[in-house]
């Protein structure tokens, strides 16, 4: 597995190796010592799958509450997104700060995005499918997120706010000033 670092070295961007002959491919997508290898060490309990039908559909920045804070690692399997992260934990180097990769079927990249960040993506592609392993079971008592296009986080979607297909849930989200405290930065 290939490991690229990021402007925020606790996410990281994986790209696992794809053999490929006149059959198709095959790639080993998880592995839990490669995962150890890049730095990642985590327990996945559950496995979410998102289907967008259109172009444009931004979902995020969301992230859940301690006790049930979620590391997330994503993959595309059908069509491709512009995949962010932001730091909210208070104190670190990098609060406020974002880090953005395309993730599509084509290039088979993943994104390790850890507790302690806010998680959100927009399609590229209409019909596009986003698989992603979880650490913690959803809690509904826990989720939260940030107004995916708050100016102060300065992220440079692909999709103007008037175009972007969001739930109610994301439209009305808070920006990172009214968040308050959720996540403390406890060093490297």
């Amino acid at each position: 597995m290939n490991v690229e670092a990021l402007a925020i070295p606790d996410v990281k961007r994986l790209v696992p190796r794809v053999f490929r002959d006149e059959r198709g491919f095959f790639a080993e997508t998880y592995s839990r010592k490669g995962l150890e290898a890049a730095g990642v060490d985590a327990t996945f309990v559950q496995d979410n799958h998102s289907l967008s039908r259109t172009k444009g559909v931004v979902r995020g920045l969301h992230f859940q509450k301690p006790p049930h804070a979620q590391g997330k690692l994503i993959r595309v399997t059908h069509g491709a997104i512009f995949d962010v992260a932001v730091d909210i934990r208070e104190g670190s180097p990098t609060f406020g700060r974002h880090v953005a990769c395309v993730l599509s079927a084509e290039n088979w990249a993943q994104l390790w995005v850890p507790a302690g960040f806010a998680h959100g993506f927009g399609t590229l592609e209409p019909d596009t499918e986003v698989h992603y392993k979880v650490t913690d079971y959803y809690a509904p008592q826990s989720d939260s997120g940030i107004l995916w296009n708050d100016p102060e986080l300065g992220i440079d979607w692909p999709v103007a706010a008037g175009e972007a297909v969001l739930s109610e849930k994301d439209r009305t989200l808070p920006r990172l000033s009214e968040l308050g405290r959720v996540f403390s930065y406890s060093g490297p």
